[in-house]
């Protein structure tokens, strides 16, 4: 199996602004969901793939986990790092789990996209089950690290998605 790089502060730093860029460009050019996800490849650096949220089923992790084991070998994936706005909900993680990736980094909980859409938000309803319980129900090893609010990701994730979920009929979460 593939030995994880470690994950220096401005490699995880350049990386989390890559992928709040493509959620901001997401929302700004496409119309889509305020969720992104990237791969990097195993030296940290080089940015394989990415994704946006493409619907209420075809969120940001999955189809870049699903492109991602369709494109790169296991092993190779076992080396490499999915850095997503959001913690993967349920769905996600066993992709996640599923295509190999040995590292996640995601920069806001779901307990913060909670807070943000609001209950009862029809646009996105959440599963209350971290993605780190996922995974240790799993075989293989995925190092998780998030909420990353060290250099304020967290909150520029939030605040970013506000401007979507503000927009949505319904929302009556408060700044």
């Amino acid at each position: 199996m593939a030995t994880l790089t470690p994950l220096t502060p401005p490699q995880l730093s350049a990386a989390a602004s890559s992928v709040l860029n493509l959620q901001s460009t997401a929302q700004d050019l496409h119309s889509k969901r305020p969720f992104s996800a990237l791969l990097l490849a195993p030296d940290n650096e080089t940015v394989l793939m990415t994704s946006l949220s493409l619907s209420h089923v075809r969120h940001a992790e999955c189809e870049l986990a699903r492109n991602a084991a369709d494109n790169y070998a296991w092993d190779y994936l076992a080396g490499c790092t999915m850095v997503s706005t959001w913690e993967p909900c349920a769905m996600c993680a066993g992709t996640i789990y599923w295509a190999h990736i040995g590292r996640l980094v995601y920069l806001a909980s779901e307990k913060a996209l909670q807070d943000v859409i609001g209950d009862g938000n029809e646009e996105n309803l959440t599963l209350d089950l971290p993605c780190r319980e996922v995974f240790e129900r799993g075989q293989s090893l995925v190092e998780v690290v998030g909420p990353v609010v060290e250099g304020g990701w967290e909150e520029k994730v939030v605040m970013d998605s506000r401007r979507y979920w503000d927009r949505v009929k319904g929302n009556t979460a408060s700044t």
